[in-house]
């Protein structure tokens, strides 16, 4: 059961988890785990700009030329280069600071931000990896629950587009937290499992 796939539909919408590569999606859009720069870095967010190539960091110079470094928990959209995904949207999550400095309402603003811009985009699918899980030091265990509960929150509280929305985690162990949260999450807000 531990390694298990676990998916559960709120609103029409698909939410499931896999693990996996988030370069490799085919969902309409991935989202990238940025840094304020938008200039590429370590982890998901160098993974996403090396496999997209030079046409996503083009794109990423020109909205921070316009509007300055991007906030933690906002987002933007830009084009995916040489992805399968049609689009990347860059989110910036927080750095883990203990918890007490508002990472988690953070954390749910990037996700939450990230599906708002998918839905005014009208695209019908999306993935997102484990956001501040990496060198922002966020716990994995507390990362997933928060990850899961923003996204049934925001799929409950609107019809959108959007028709499937994947956590695509990269190694096992994260894989197996982020299925357990999304059990416990669904559960707890009395969705059926499917």
């Amino acid at each position: 059961m531990e390694n298990q796939a676990t998916e559960v539909t709120i609103n029409q919408t698909k939410l499931r988890t896999i693990q996996g590569d988030i370069t490799q999606q085919t969902t309409e859009a991935i989202v990238n785990a940025a840094n304020s720069s938008l200039m590429g870095g370590g982890g998901v967010d160098g993974a996403i700009h090396r496999a997209g190539g030079p046409a996503i960091l083009e794109e990423c110079k020109q909205i921070v030329a316009r509007r300055g470094r991007l906030p933690t928990g906002e987002a933007v959209i830009t084009t995916s280069g040489n992805l399968k995904a049609k689009y990347v949207i860059h989110t910036v999550g927080p750095v883990w600071h203990g918890g007490g400095k508002g990472e988690s309402e953070l954390l749910t603003s990037a996700y939450q931000e990230s599906l708002k811009l998918a839905a005014e985009n009208k695209l019908s699918s999306i993935s997102f990896p484990s956001i501040s899980t990496g060198v922002y030091g966020y716990p994995v265990s507390q990362a997933a629950k928060v990850a899961t509960g923003a996204v049934i929150t925001f799929l409950r509280q609107s019809t959108t587009s959007i028709k499937e929305v994947v956590f695509v985690l990269f190694d096992a162990k994260t894989f197996a937290t982020y299925s357990s949260a999304l059990r416990e999450t669904a559960a707890k807000m009395g969705l059926n499992l499917a």
